[in-house]
Order: structure tokens, then C-alpha cells, then sequence
């Protein structure tokens, strides 16, 4: 659906987007993660059309976005991170502006309004100035405006930023929704939980260069990140301390009596430490497991957190 192939943009001579390819696929949610100043919001310009790159090419459903009538654009929801609405009229009358814009009218519009109202849990509110409204229902508004046209891509900046968690959950519930309706979504956020629950797959940006990019899973695996298994049970120092040896594609990382941690890279499956501990005469009584997480694989690549 969305596919960026050697992009670049600079300004005074500062590279801000280096030579970036990536791909989203269809109905997929898409992260889309750098500290400050990575490059994601040039991007996204890009994206937009609102900036033209120096090199490189952007293709939106198949079109060359940069030679291509404005008409693609119709394929293009936006929810920017700063709220966008008029406060001073109601929720219905966003709907509707933003609506029209798209070139809705009529009963396509109306339903469209209603649909969106009910989406977003605003219908009883509908009438109600933007101004009485929290900043949860203002956010959630936000994406329901940037889903008017039913877009087949939409671009979601920062979607939950400065609201409660109760809000950040329905908001995020609505963006899982628009991904199962068949919307392609490229997300960027600076919630890593967010990142790893709501993502199919994600792109690590810094310095504007494309670090990594996959599932989580796969993300863990590029820079090294081992999971770890912690051992409770009855054996002997001895064997824990020679377990390594028997299979050594694994570490022993700590042990005491009774306790025994190791770690293991993501490829190697857990079933063969248990049957070598099991050889070793382990007394399993309970087997933990912790993966690796996004946010030590973040730091590994960028060498900062993500709100950096």
C-alpha cells in the first residue's frame, strides 16, 4: 500500500532524511519510531506531498505520489499530532466540514457523519461545542475527521499524546479497528508499549537512516537480544554450571541454590534446554520465560530511549 524506495531530503545541507526504504503492506498497523529529530516528521511530509524529497520515490496504492494528479490524494487520511478541529462549533459540524473537503455530500456524508460519531462513542455529545469536550474526546474526534473518506492509508502522528489512559485505550482500540476494516496505518508514537502491542511490524529511524525494520520478534533478533529463562527447582551447582556445555548456544547469566537463570537466542527453542536440563537430572518445579523487549533493543540501536 505504501511503498518509500531510496528516499532523501535535506535542508541547509543537514541530510534529515538519508536514503530510507520501507514498505507497508495492506491492512497492516505500521510503527514507525525515532527519538526527537530522527526524521519521522519529514517524512511524513513527504508523504503528505507537503515537502518534495531531493531523490527517491513514494508510491501510495501503486501511484508515484510526486507525478500523479492531486486525485491520489484521496486515498490519504491525516491525524497530525496537534488537535485539529474548530472549537467553537459541535463534533457534527467538524464531521461534516472535514467531510465535504473530501467532496462528501448528501446522505453519503450523513452516514458517514453518523458512522463516525457512533465510532468514536461522541453521538450523545454531537452536538456539543469542541471546547466542553476532554481531551480524550477531542483526540479521538481528531481520528475520526482523519477516517471521514474512508482513506486506504492513514497517517497517525502522535495519536495519543497528553491524554488519560482510559482515553489512550479507546483511542487505540479505534485504530486497531480501522486496521481490521482494511485501513493501512503508519503509526508513529512515543509509547514503546503502544509500539509493541499495536504494531504488525515496525521501522527504527535515527539520524534519518532506516536502523532496522520487522516484527518486534525480528527487531530483537538483528541487534542480538537473547531471551531469558529462569529455573526454580531442585539440582546440583554442578550441573547448572556445566549446562552451558552440553548446549552452547546458551549462557548461564546467574545461579544460587534452588535458582538458576540462563539466556538463549530467540532461534534456539526452549523445549531443548528443558530436555537437556531434564538429562542433566533437574527437578523442575517452575520455568519462566522473559523475551525481549522493543524498548532494549531501541536503546541498542540508537544508543538513547525513545521520548529522547
Amino acid at each position: 500500500m505504501l511503498n518509500i524506495v531510496n528516499l532523501s531530503k535535506s535542508f541547509a545541507g543537514h541530510l534529515a532524511v538519508d536514503h530510507i526504504s520501507f514498505a507497508v503492506n495492506p491492512g497492516e498497523i505500521f510503527g514507525f519510531l525515532g527519538p526527537n529529530g530522527a526524521g519521522k516528521s519529514t517524512t511524513i511530509n513527504l508523504i503528505c506531498s507537503l515537502l518534495k524529497p531531493d531523490s527517491g520515490q513514494i508510491f501510495v496504492d501503486g501511484v508515484d505520489i510526486f507525478n500523479a494528479s492531486p486525485a491520489w490524494r484521496k486515498q490519504l487520511g491525516v491525524v497530525p499530532q496537534e488537535v485539529a478541529l474548530y472549537e467553537d462549533i459541535s463534533a457534527r459540524d467538524n464531521l461534516r466540514f472535514w467531510g465535504k473537503l473530501y467532496g462528501l455530500r448528501g446522505r453519503t456524508l450523513e452516514n458517514r457523519v453518523d458512522a463516525l460519531l457512533d465510532i468514536t462513542g461522541l453521538r450523545e455529545r454531537a452536538k456539543d461545542r469542541i471546547k466542553t469536550y476532554s481531551g480524550g474526546m477531542k483526540r479521538r474526534l481528531n481520528l475520526g475527521i482523519g477516517m471521514i473518506h474512508q482513506p486506504k492509508l492513514l497517517l497517525l502522528d502522535e495519536p495519543t499524546v497528553g491524554i488519560d489512559p482510559q482515553g489512550r485505550h479507546s483511542l487505540l482500540e479505534l485504530v486497531q479497528q480501522a486496521a481490521r476494516e482494511g485501513t493501512t496505518i503508519l503509526y508513529t508514537t512515543h509509547y514503546l508499549d503502544e509500539a509493541e502491542t499495536l504494531c504488525d511490524r515496525l521501522a527504527i529511524i535515527d539520524h534519518g537512516r532506516i536502523l532496522a525494520t520487522g516484527t518486534k520478534a525480528e527487531i530483537s533478533q538483528i541487534v542480538g537480544e537473547n531471551r531469558y529463562v529462569k529455573v526454580t527447582g531442585q539440582f546440583s551447582s554442578e550441573a547448572a554450571q556445566a549446562l552451558p556445555q552440553r548446549l552452547s548456544q546458551i549462557a548461564l547469566v546467574s545461579s544460587q541454590p534452588g535458582e538458576v537463570v540462563y539466556s538463549l537466542p530467540l532461534q534456539l527453542g526452549t523445549g531443548q534446554l528443558i530436555e537437556k536440563m531434564l538429562e542433566s537430572d533437574f527437578s523442575i518445579d517452575n520455568l519462566s520465560i522473559k523475551e525481549p523487549s522493543l524498548d532494549s533493543a531501541f536503546i541498542k540501536l540508537t544508543g538513547r530511549e525513545l521520548r529522547d
